[in-house]
């Protein structure tokens, strides 16, 4: 039993209660009350599957923490097959060096899994980011070395999914919010779940939110 534990572990397939603090390497989300529920942040390396329905601010929830892996280390951010093109002004305003941008769209999954890998495994990329794409446990256990081997991060956007959980170090279901986001830490490397709790953004993105007082007198009308 103890062997096939250990097998486990190696695999990140299972992490030891006892190295919460040095399983989890953050950095800050820009939220604080995101980096509270995260004990830090957003992975600094590994793979982050975001679980959400595609144009309710999942893009926008990542932009801090996108800004600071690209300007902590000079290098690439990558985006794989993006369900529409991104807002380069949008980018801009939120600090992405937009000459640190590449965009590939692959012809199909087996291009798109290829060129994830290659990203982040070459070293040039502090962050990819992946569309809907269908992955298995192998693929996703591949490309977690990918990541750990280039110290960049992946970031997997997917339909919320039942089934086998993958080898992340971080899993988050997002649902559309009047005020933002809601969240739900499914999965997190040296940590616990969390039920559902509501990232209020209008302080960083009001023309997209209702504030609180105008939420309530909707909710009143409605």
């Amino acid at each position: 039993m103890s062997a096939l534990l250990e097998q486990l572990t190696r695999r990140q397939l299972l992490w030891r209660g006892n190295n919460q603090q040095t399983a989890y390497q953050a950095v800050a989300t820009g939220y604080a009350e995101l980096d509270q529920q995260l004990a830090g942040g957003f992975p600094a390396t590994g793979l982050i599957d975001i679980q959400t329905a595609f144009g309710i601010g999942e893009l926008r929830l990542l932009l801090p923490y996108l800004q600071q892996q690209q300007q902590h280390s000079a290098r690439l951010l990558v985006l794989i097959s993006p369900l529409a093109q991104p807002s380069a002004d949008m980018l801009a305003a939120a600090g992405i060096n937009l000459a640190q941008l590449v965009i590939i769209s692959p012809k199909n999954n087996k291009e798109a899994l290829w060129a994830a890998e290659q990203c982040l495994q070459s070293g040039c990329a502090s962050a990819v980011l992946l569309w809907q794409t269908p992955i298995k446990l192998a693929q996703a256990r591949r490309l977690q070395l990918a990541a750990e081997h280039g110290q960049a991060s992946l970031v997997i956007f997917r339909r919320p999914h039942l089934g086998l959980s993958l080898p992340v170090n971080l899993s988050i279901k997002l649902t559309a919010h009047p005020q933002g986001l809601q969240l739900t830490v499914l999965k997190r490397k040296g940590g616990w779940p969390t039920s559902p709790f509501l990232l209020r953004m209008h302080s960083r993105w009001p023309q997209l939110c209702l504030n609180s007082q105008a939420w309530q007198t909707e909710r009143k009308v409605g």
